[in-house]
């Protein structure tokens, strides 16, 4: 991967400050607090006309046993491997540690370029004090302040020699955000599907915090799945790295086109599954319900799983029409039916019908069931198009949109899904003047 460019260093050095820099945008989670960055955070950045990947990584900790150091540690190690050029960031206030020399001794080995930046460098004294930096021994030393932007565009017309520009894709990928309470599976899911240990995985709730963009592109299929931070009730979050995490998941939610939502199947569909559904229904995003760990479920019958749904489809109700598979990631059974069945979604969400189709379709269905009549008034339908958008809405036109009751909308409603299949899709009808 020519075009990567990867920021490592032991924790709390301005990484992530720096990362978000580089992107635009305030994407990665900042704190004074150790341990903030977990996963590898991908992100753009353009530069001197080249458009390049950076990688945010966590802090490096070499030799903990802390479960959490310990597995930042390895993305590191992935990051440092799959990167054209690295930078190896420090903090010019603190000055040389025994982290940053382990780091150090990591980065010798590679061949590849590493540049070391120095952060934190926001006045004179600063500067001279930094110079004992060159004792570390790399040839490319860099001084900026990544909150100002000091001394970043020196750094980057140097990195520019070592990358290679990228253009955006003409189409954008589709996008599949992986939603759902903590602890429910979605980050092995995401790794199961890869094949390789993208993102970091614990039985600690939490273990996520950024929303983490990987593309699939595997069998012919090519996507960009988001994994997220489990969503809890407002009430359990208890600190604000967590309240960040779950406002960027809400984010990512916003950001896809389809949402596939992770149950235990040994908890069912609780409350704050349904309030996770109806965020992204509201938002009409395309909608699968992954029930995760059926492996685990014991005394399984005939009927069982054909049971299972009929529950979780009851608890959905009045929107229903939404695809439910049962999987487990442990022995990886059916998560690939999960992925065919979400590209059949996003097919059904990006579904656009003919006027004509529509219009024939339907006077088919007014004319077999007519509306009701409203204190001895019927309305008359005279014409149905789907209007331009991101996701299916339909205009009928009708002498009198206040005739229409709510009752005959879901009707028409139903008779669209039926006829043009819009399973996993929010819909939307307007009843316009004529």
């Amino acid at each position: 991967m020519s075009n990567v460019v990867a920021i490592v260093g032991r924790p709390n050095v301005g990484k992530s400050t720096f990362y978000n820099r580089l992107v635009g945008g305030r994407e990665a989670i900042t704190d004074d607090f150790s341990g903030v960055t977990r996963d590898r955070k991908y992100g753009f950045c353009e530069w001197g006309g080249k458009r390049f990947t950076v990688v945010d990584t966590g802090g490096f900790v070499a030799g903990s046993t802390d479960v959490f150091e310990e597995a930042i540690a390895q993305q590191v190690r992935v990051a440092v491997q799959e990167a054209a050029v690295i930078l190896f960031m420090v903090d010019a206030q603190t000055g040389i540690t025994d982290l940053d020399e382990s780091m150090a001794n990591l980065l010798r080995r590679t061949k590849k370029p590493v540049f070391l930046v120095v952060n934190k460098v926001d006045n004179f004294n600063n500067l001279l004090e930094a110079n004992e930096f060159y004792g570390m021994g790399f040839e490319e030393v860099f001084f900026i302040a990544s909150i100002s932007g000091s001394g970043t565009g020196d750094l980057l017309d140097a990195v520019m020699e070592h990358v290679e520009n990228v253009e955006p894709l003409e189409t954008p990928l589709p996008k599949f955000a992986i939603i759902g309470r903590p602890n429910v599976g979605k980050s092995s899911l995401v790794n199961t599907l890869l094949g390789e240990e993208r993102n970091i995985v614990t039985p600690i709730a939490g273990t996520t915090r950024d929303p983490i963009h990987t593309v699939y592109n595997k069998f012919g299929k090519e996507f960009i799945l988001i994994d997220t931070a489990g969503i809890r009730k407002k009430a359990k979050v208890e600190e604000d790295l967590e309240f960040y995490s779950v406002m960027r998941a809400i984010r990512a939610l916003e950001e896809a086109d389809v949402c596939l939502l992770v149950l235990d199947a040994s908890q069912g569909i609780e409350a704050q599954d349904l309030a996770i559904f109806s965020l992204a229904q509201k938002r009409h995003k395309g909608l699968v319900i992954l029930v995760n760990k059926w492996d685990l479920v014991e005394d399984k019958q005939t009927n069982t799983l054909r049971e299972y749904e009929a529950i979780i489809k009851k608890r959905l109700q009045p929107f229903n029409d939404v695809p439910v598979v049962f999987i487990s990631v442990l022995e990886k059974q059916r998560i690939f039916d999960a992925l065919e069945v979400s590209l059949q979604v996003y097919e059904n969400r990006t579904r656009k019908i003919k006027t004509s189709e529509l219009n024939e379709y339907m006077a088919n269905v007014v004319e077999g069931t007519p509306p009701p009549s409203v204190k001895g008034r019927y309305p008359k339908f005279k014409y149905i198009t789907q209007l331009p958008s991101h996701y299916p809405m339909f205009a009928y036109f009708v002498n009198n949109p206040k005739w229409v009751r709510d009752s005959y909308k879901q009707f028409l409603e139903n008779k669209l899904r039926e006829q043009f299949n819009f399973t996993g899709v929010p819909i939307e009808l307007f009843m316009r003047e004529k």
